[in-house]
């Protein structure tokens, strides 16, 4: 029998090193973060004054923001930025957990609304340095999530349609480079569609201040049909797609009288067979995807043709605009990473206004991460990639900073995958201008 080498238990553990950096890439967005001149503008817009722990916002919100990019999903996680020469890769001082509880308290509904008026703000100085469409199509795909919490102290938390004790926040992401572009949390017994217009509305205000003037799109699931909402996009120029909900007899009523010559065969699944159609349901283009499975065995389950649908007023042909509109599965992309390992995973107060302020954080980080890779490039690369990826890539990078001649030195290890790539990110973002708070 082979002996297994011990020379692993030899070695010894010390944690006494003050200049090693635990995650350097923090370099990467802290140059970001001085170029759109953040902690001022927070300090400017979020006004907690004479309120218990509303003192310096800018630093506050930041060392939230910066402990999130980290991959801290906990208050207690900002610790990281206080260890070792961490704080020196930072353009702020890094705030102790128990401040920044004692700061998202002193939150009110107000105040969360400021800080989303400093991410609209953020998104639209990081569009003015080179992330934003320009004259491009925008598509925007709308949605919502579940952030399950556990016990019931925690305000505005409440039993959804999906039976989980948790809140219900409203999203809207960009679908070329799933960036966040507006969030609001609900409590977690909100109606999909509740706030559904009046969000709208803020959020086509935030991205034609933030410079987009091309033709938009929206994209919703049949959580967001609605009306109301149809009227007013048509109302702000804005086209749709809409999935409806096709066991309503309505839309259930216009499939059935489709014709069998209308539907067309799509590439959409190796076990089965999809048909696209449509027809008009209220004077609106209504698309139709019919599928259902070949196989032999598993068809004698679902014998049946299975039929989903959408409202839209896109002038393309049926079949692109179905494979357009299925697109919008991307956004959960972003759902997952504001909820793994981030921001989200854990809403980390009993205060609905607090967890209300951490959402907002969650978001700019969110936003922050992918600016930091992508920003300025032309075209910009890996635009979906995962933010745990651009976390591992670029930001979990160990590091130690040394004097070399009177020049402080951020020293990564030898043979680093990616370090040609955070070498190139590090100067495209120094040469950004730096923009008043």
């Amino acid at each position: 029998m082979r002996q297994v080498s011990h020379a692993i238990d030899g070695v010894e553990v010390t944690f006494d090193e003050p200049n090693l950096v635990a995650n350097a890439g923090l370099l990467l967005v802290g140059t970001l973060v001085v170029r759109l001149g953040l902690e001022a503008l927070v300090d400017a817009t979020v006004r907690l004054g004479g309120r218990v722990g509303g003192a310096r916002p800018g630093r506050k919100v930041l060392t939230l923001v910066h402990a999130i990019v980290a991959g801290g999903s906990h208050i207690d996680h900002a610790d990281v930025l206080r260890a070792g020469g961490t704080g020196r890769v930072l353009p702020h001082r890094a705030m102790a957990p128990s401040t920044l509880g004692t700061f998202l308290r002193s939150f009110s509904f107000g105040h969360v609304r400021q800080l989303e008026a400093v991410v609209g703000e953020a998104l639209r100085r990081a569009w003015a340095a080179g992330a934003g469409p320009a004259t491009a199509r925008l598509v925007i795909d709308v949605d919502s999530a579940i952030c399950e919490v556990a016990g019931k102290l925690k305000a505005g938390a409440a039993f959804g349609y999906t039976k989980v004790l948790g809140y219900h926040p409203l999203l809207a992401t960009r679908a070329d480079t799933g960036e966040v572009i507006h969030a609001r949390m609900r409590k977690g017994s909100a109606n999909t569609a509740r706030g559904t217009r009046r969000f709208v509305e803020e959020l086509l205000a935030r991205v034609r201040r933030a410079g987009a003037v091309g033709e938009m799109v929206m994209r919703f699931d049949s959580g967001f049909w609605c009306n109301d909402t149809i009227a007013t996009l048509a109302r702000l120029d804005v086209r749709y797609t809409m999935a409806v909900r096709t066991n309503n007899k309505g839309p259930a009523k216009a499939i059935v009288a489709i014709d069998e010559d209308a539907w067309v065969d799509i590439d959409y699944t190796p076990d089965g067979q999809a048909q696209v159609a449509e027809c008009t349901y209220k004077g609106r283009r209504l698309i139709v995807r019919r599928t259902r499975l070949t196989n032999s065995h598993q068809a004698k389950l679902w014998p049946d043709w299975r039929h989903f649908a959408f409202l839209t007023d896109l002038s393309d042909d049926a079949v692109s605009v179905d494979a357009f509109h299925r697109q919008h599965a991307v956004v959960e992309l972003a759902i997952r990473d504001l909820k793994e390992g981030a921001g989200l995973e854990h809403v980390p107060s009993g205060n609905f206004s607090a967890n209300s302020a951490w959402l907002q954080c969650a978001v700019l980080a969110h936003n922050l991460i992918r600016w930091a890779a992508t920003i300025d490039q032309d075209p910009p690369v890996d635009q979906l990639t995962v933010a745990c990826t651009v976390r591992t890539r670029l930001i979990a990078v160990p590091g130690r900073l040394v004097n070399r001649a009177g020049t402080m030195t951020l020293r990564g290890p030898l043979n680093w995958p990616w370090a040609r790539w955070f070498e190139r990110r590090l100067g495209a973002l120094r040469l950004l201008p730096l923009q008043p708070g």
